[in-house]
C-alpha cells in the first residue's frame, strides 16, 4: 500500500541528516527533474525580491528563501518529520513506536513541488515551492511534472490511496488510485465535502493505515483499519471512499 499525503507550507527546521543527495530519494528516475528544479531554486534565490515574487510571498517571509539558497547544504530530516501542520501533527510521527514508524516510512509518501513524491522516511531540506508556483526559468509545476511524475507512480503495483489536495493532485492523474473524501454529514443524508476538519482527519487516517500491523491490499482492509481507529468511513464508488468528519 502506498498512502498519498499532501505536503504542508510549513516545514521544521534544521535536521539532523547530511545535506541532500537525490540518490537517497525513493523513485529515482524523476532525479532529473528534482535536481533540475533544485538548482533553479538555489538560483533563483540569488535574487530575494524575484524569489518573493515567484513563491508569492512577503517580504517578512524571506527567511523561506534562504532557506532555498541553503538546499544543497542543509541538513535534512524524514520527510514526515520534515512536513508540519494539522494533518502532521494528526499523524503524531513522534507518538509512533520504532516499528510504526518504520511501518509509516515505507507505506506514507508526501507529494512535492520540489520533489514529485518522496517516501516517508526519505531525508529531505526544508525549502518553499508549492504546487501552484510558476519558477521563472522553468515554468508551470503542472506542466514540468506531470510527463514523468504520472508514468512514475502507475508503476507502484500497491494499493494507492490518494489523500492529495487538488494542487497536488494536479500535477499526476493516479487513475487506479483509491480517492478519499472527507465530508460531513447532516443527519438527512446530504453529505458536504469539508475543509475545516479535512485535515486532520486525513491525519488520522493516515495515522491508521500507517500504524495497523496488517497492511491494507484492498478497499475493505483500508475501511477495516479506518474503523478499528474509530473513524467513519464508507465506500462510495470502486474506487471513491468517503471519510467522515
Amino acid at each position: 500500500m502506498l498512502v498519498l499525503l499532501p505536503p504542508s507550507e510549513t516545514k521544521a527546521d534544521g535536521g539532523d541528516g547530511p545535506p541532500l543527495d537525490l540518490g537517497r530519494l525513493s523513485f529515482p528516475d524523476l532525479n532529473p527533474v528534482r535536481g533540475k528544479l533544485v538548482d533553479a531554486l538555489v538560483d533563483l534565490a540569488a535574487d530575494v525580491p524575484a524569489s518573493l515574487a515567484a513563491l508569492e510571498l512577503s517580504e517578512r517571509q524571506a527567511g523561506e528563501v534562504a532557506r532555498n539558497a541553503e538546499l544543497l547544504t542543509s541538513p535534512t530530516l524524514p520527510a514526515l518529520a520534515r512536513y508540519t501542520g494539522v494533518l502532521y501533527d494528526a499523524l503524531d510521527l513522534g507518538g509512533l513506536s520504532r516499528g510504526e514508524r518504520t511501518r509509516a516510512y515505507r507505506r506514507l509518501a508526501v507529494a512535492s513541488a520540489l520533489f514529485g513524491v518522496v517516501r516517508g522516511g526519505d531525508p529531505v531540506p526544508g525549502y518553499r515551492l508549492s504546487g501552484g508556483s510558476v519558477v521563472p526559468a522553468i515554468g508551470s509545476l503542472r506542466g514540468l511534472w506531470r510527463p514523468v511524475l504520472e508514468p512514475q507512480l502507475s508503476t507502484v503495483d500497491d494499493l494507492v490511496i490518494d489523500l492529495r489536495s487538488g494542487t497536488y493532485a494536479a500535477l499526476a492523474r493516479v487513475p487506479d488510485a483509491v480517492v478519499v473524501r472527507v465530508v460531513s454529514d447532516d443527519g438527512g443524508g446530504v453529505r458536504k465535502a469539508v475543509s475545516h476538519h479535512n485535515k486532520s482527519h486525513k491525519g488520522r487516517l493516515a495515522r491508521a493505515l500507517a500504524t495497523v500491523s496488517r497492511e491494507p491490499r484492498t478497499v475493505d482492509g483500508v475501511i477495516r483499519a479506518a474503523t478499528a481507529a474509530g473513524l467513519r468511513m464508507e465506500r462510495t464508488g470502486e474506487r471513491t471512499l468517503d471519510l467522515f468528519a
